[in-house]
């Protein structure tokens, strides 16, 4: 059994020797531990210090090219080095390696494809109230479109089994969290938590600039990996909503024309008959979008046999 601990850096220098020296040497279960740095677009000295912590394994892109793309880089190139897991961790040394050993476990026993740390954020002191309440929104709105239960959607610090990266597809640029998880709830893959404590923080986060541009790029994460899964339950409910938003409107007009002249009140009719034409079109969507669902889903099919052979593996 192999396992690959990868690293996602840009400019980790003077943290990283700290996250190297924390990765367990040995793992019970586990017969091979790489570690993958994943250098993106670093202008410091990240590659030298981490072949001077005996660091062999890389991946190498010559300008950034954000955190999805190191992810999935990374899953690549630990796949077709006879990864089986394969845990992300981050260079700023925000997650406890030495939990790694607990993190792989349930991926070991059988009961889980994909396992995420929980950061217990309500107990992270640097963390704003405002922060801590919108990490719980953001979970709870992953846990919904997923059908899973993980109280931390956005912790980085994750287990993956072979299967489970065989089985997920990467679209988003900005961040892998929340779009893994929706993807692994509606693929039916098991995905389990475990607690953890996270380390003093080092540095501020170079994923987004604040909190405001983090909650944008992540409801569009999410919003677009729902969509994708579950297309006819978003326009059917659109459809729904302008459809009995179009009824009240004609319901008016008919009362009102019982005890006026017929050419009184015609705004009303107008305003039922647009919004029962979006109605209408909004359900046309709805079946037309489900249609590219089901193709993509055939796509998908074929993609994993595709890797299986990319990856000389059988599932």
């Amino acid at each position: 059994m192999k396992l690959f601990v990868q690293i996602p850096c840009l400019n980790e220098e003077e943290t990283l020797p700290l996250v190297l020296s924390t990765i367990p040497k040995q793992i019970d279960g586990i017969d091979d531990i790489e570690i993958l740095v994943v250098d993106d677009g670093s202008s410091d000295r990240t590659i030298e210090i981490a072949k001077e912590h005996g660091v062999t394994h890389f991946v190498r892109h010559t300008r950034n090219q954000g955190l999805a793309r190191s992810f999935q880089d990374g899953v690549d190139y630990a796949l077709l080095h006879g990864a089986d897991i394969v845990v992300n961790t981050d260079g700023d040394n925000q997650y406890p390696q030495d939990r790694i050993g607990d993190l792989v476990q349930p991926i070991l026993r059988g009961e889980a494809d994909i396992v995420i740390a929980d950061r217990q954020t309500a107990t992270i002191e640097h963390f704003s109230p405002f922060k801590k309440l919108m990490q719980r929104f953001g979970s709870w709105t992953v846990n919904k479109a997923a059908g899973t239960k993980i109280p931390d959607a956005a912790s980085g610090f994750r287990a993956y089994s072979k299967y489970s990266l065989i089985r997920l597809n990467i679209v988003t640029k900005f961040s892998y969290c929340m779009e893994t998880i929706i993807q692994a709830g509606n693929k039916r893959l098991a995905v389990s938590s475990i607690p953890v404590t996270t380390n003093a923080k080092t540095r501020e986060s170079r994923l987004f600039k604040n909190i405001w541009q983090h909650m944008f790029q992540s409801g569009l994460a999410i919003a677009r990996a729902f969509v994708m899964y579950r297309p006819y339950l978003v326009f059917a409910w659109l459809g729904a909503i302008l459809t009995v938003a179009g009824a009240i409107p004609f319901i008016r007009y008919i009362v009102v024309i019982s005890t006026h002249e017929p050419g009184q009140h015609i705004q009303s009719l107008l305003i039922g008959t647009v919004s029962i034409s979006a109605a209408l079109l909004s359900f046309a969507i709805g079946v037309v979008a489900d249609l590219t669902r089901i193709n993509r889903v055939l796509h998908e099919d074929a993609l994993e046999f595709q890797k299986q052979e990319r990856y000389d593996v059988s599932l």
